[in-house]
């Protein structure tokens, strides 16, 4: 049961259950700060007005460069059809 429960998906991904804890603490953390960003740009939507999606980018770039089997394709978030147009 300690196996399956905290050490096999560590193993899966090489990591050790210290390494992964820490790399998905880490993880959270900037989800719950690019989420309060979002919030805060709900209220006042002059504020924060890249925060979240930046931090998604951010996040996704970093759970790609942890598959190897990903790296040779290019982010989803840089294909012409995700760019927005802004107007100033």
């Amino acid at each position: 049961m300690l196996d399956r429960y905290f050490l096999r998906h560590p193993r899966s991904v090489g990591e050790s259950y210290g390494e992964h804890a820490a790399t998905a603490f880490g993880f959270g953390i900037r989800m719950i700060g690019g989420g309060l960003a979002a919030m805060v740009h709900a209220v006042i939507p002059a504020l924060c007005t890249r925060t979240a999606s930046a931090t998604v980018k951010r996040l996704y770039d970093q759970m790609r460069a942890r598959q190897p089997a990903f790296a040779e394709q290019p982010p989803a978030h840089r294909a012409p059809e995700w760019q927005l147009e802004y107007e100033i």
